[in-house]
């Protein structure tokens, strides 16, 4: 109830902001097209509300859009939880195994990162959806996750309303050729007919209709199983992503140890009540986390300071060797560029001719990294990050001739 609240009070009504964004729009958007066509077609050409079942069915398909809204906008309104501004561990001597986030004043918690779209530190962060336009993370995560499972359930109702409304009007009008095919149209039949007949209009828009729950379900599905694999296993997005980059390091540098991740409680069942819980309010505060026996409390955040140093040390530093206006798809860099641009928010670098770039990862036909804008590079001082087109830089000599490569290029080759 407090949840519910909270969405309906909408305590910051800057807030309400969110929903102007492609992200929202769209979404909700694709919602209500499928919900409105569905509960049209179940009045007037499939199943008439006079019959049990075409009163359960109509219910139903309610039931499934109060659902998804309800789940959608907690996800967007409640947020993912930020760690607050100036916050620091009760234990000073703990402040030697944290980051500090110089924009928020204060040390990253355990498990948060800098969102530089929320401009906050998110609590647990995951990722940044721009399709509830905010972040999922510790206070949202259990909201966004059923949303995920409620939408494709909720598409794959409106798509067989959709299949069967135009089986049904077209079945004594087009011939099929389905004579082996037996289906009991007795449900369907109405006596007397339909008041609106079902005409070419109504037809395009099932049909439009059809197509969006069916991409819909096919997408948000695939979502959805992704974020239940990471969280049966008590990971975000971004932590399967430092994982592999801590094993990466382990095996670039040839080192004698194994990583082992800490928050993974040993159990499937314990891993999924870290964020779904009958109150609805997920476990812990957020800022502190309990690790499997044997593990270092801040042994995850000893990692990312290794990372971050290593980071530096593997960066590759390129010169600038053609302009680049910054658009997202390119397509004066090439057809490939134009087509492999990376399918993230994240900003794109203006570049000038004799400019300087160090590079910290990158695809086959994208590099990432930061702009070094002063003669010495300072971290967090003067810097403009995101991605630019390779066939507009090339290494400099002095790193060329090292052999390094930002991560992920190696395994590109």
């Amino acid at each position: 109830m407090g949840t519910f609240c909270s969405v309906i009070k909408f305590e910051n009504l800057q807030e309400l902001k969110r929903l102007c964004h492609w992200g929202p729009i769209i979404a909700l958007g694709v919602i209500a097209i499928c919900s409105t066509m569905a509960m049209i077609d179940s009045v007037l050409w499939y199943w008439p509300l006079h019959t049990t079942g075409g009163s359960v069915n109509f219910i139903m398909l309610i039931n499934w859009t109060v659902m998804i809204l309800y789940n959608y906008f907690n996800a967007m309104f409640i947020g993912p939880g930020f760690v607050p501004l100036g916050w620091k561990p009760e234990d000073s001597q703990d402040s030697m195994y944290l980051q500090y986030c110089k924009v928020c004043q204060a040390y990253k918690a355990p498990r948060s990162h800098h969102c530089r779209k929320c401009n906050r530190c998110v609590m647990k962060m995951d990722h940044h959806c721009p399709w509830i336009n905010n972040c999922c993370g510790y206070q949202n995560h259990a909201s966004f996750t059923l949303f995920l499972l409620l939408a494709p359930l909720g598409c794959i109702h409106a798509a067989f309303i959709f299949v069967m409304t135009m089986y049904t009007q077209l079945y004594n009008r087009l011939s099929f050729g389905w004579n082996t095919v037996k289906i009991d149209m007795s449900a369907a039949r109405r006596d007397p007919l339909p008041v609106t007949p079902f005409g070419l209009a109504a037809f395009a828009a099932t049909l439009f209709a059809l197509g969006l729950a069916l991409g819909t379900t096919i997408a948000v599905g695939m979502l959805f199983f992704i974020q239940m694999k990471i969280i049966l296993r008590n990971k975000t997005s971004i932590e399967s992503w430092i994982e592999e980059k801590a094993k990466d390091r382990i095996q670039y540098y040839q080192l004698d140890e194994v990583f082992v991740f800490p928050y993974d409680m040993g159990s499937r069942w314990k891993n999924l009540k870290q964020v779904f819980t009958w109150s609805g309010v997920p476990e812990g505060d957020g800022l502190s986390w309990p690790v499997r026996e044997g593990c270092h409390p801040y042994s995850f955040t000893i990692e990312q300071l290794k990372q971050k140093a290593d980071k530096r040390i593997r960066s590759v530093r390129y010169r600038v060797i053609e302009d680049y206006s910054g658009a997202c798809c390119p397509l004066n860099k090439g057809i490939k560029t134009f087509f492999t641009s990376p399918c993230t928010e994240e900003p794109r670098i203006r570049l000038q001719k004799g400019e300087f770039i160090l590079a910290t990862r990158g695809l086959r036909y994208w590099l990432y990294g930061d702009k070094i804008l002063d003669d010495a590079f300072v971290e967090g001082v003067s810097r403009i990050r995101g991605w630019f087109p390779r066939n507009c830089v090339e290494k400099c000599p002095c790193d060329a001739e090292t052999d390094q490569a930002p991560e992920g290029e190696k395994k590109n080759r």
